[in-house]
């Protein structure tokens, strides 16, 4: 067997073939629970996929989110589509393509976001990603939307914009499909 690389590429970067690649391993690393707007929401940024022989094994992405803090919009890399083929899983690409995607966050981005399962909460803690405890709203097209429902499932990596306080919300800028 091939040994499996990493590499890094825009979403305009990957071909058509490449891209149903990608949409078939999520399909299969959630269990075919990810619909056409999760997907979709991992397009249009950066793209870490390990790749070998047997061809995809893990893919995740970083898409620029806006997210209001303090009175400041912050460019935040959020990670989307974070998925490892299921016979290829425990051999470390989960965290190849994690370290990837915290690169392109830390040298990018005032700060990066995600929304985790629990079972994927367990990879991102133990990389140093903190849950938000605060509260969190969207800017909808018809004002102000909170979402309690998604207290505890944001995970946050501080980069150039410093420690984020919890006493202040998160507002995030409003897309279709679920907002986080």
């Amino acid at each position: 067997m091939t040994a499996a690389s990493l590499r890094t590429a825009h979403t305009a970067d990957l071909a058509p073939a490449e891209l149903r690649a990608v949409r078939s391993l999520l399909d299969a690393a959630f269990d075919g629970d990810l619909d056409d707007q999760d997907f979709e929401h991992g397009l249009g940024g950066m793209h870490a996929l390990v790749e070998d022989g047997s061809g995809l094994l893990a893919h995740g992405s970083v898409v620029m989110r806006r997210v209001c803090h303090r009175d400041r919009w912050l460019r935040v890399g959020y990670v989307e589509a974070v998925g490892v083929r299921p016979d290829a899983r425990r051999r470390g690409h989960g965290g190849r393509v994690m370290g990837a995607l915290e690169r392109i966050v830390d040298r990018a981005y005032d700060a990066g976001m995600l929304s985790a399962t629990d079972d994927g909460a367990r990879l991102y803690t133990a990389r140093g990603w903190q849950r938000w405890p605060g509260r969190m709203s969207a800017l909808g097209p018809r004002g102000i939307v909170p979402l309690p429902d998604e207290d505890g499932g944001t995970y946050l990596r501080p980069a150039l914009a410093g420690p984020l306080d919890p006493a202040h919300g998160l507002l995030f800028d409003w897309r279709d499909g679920d907002v986080l």
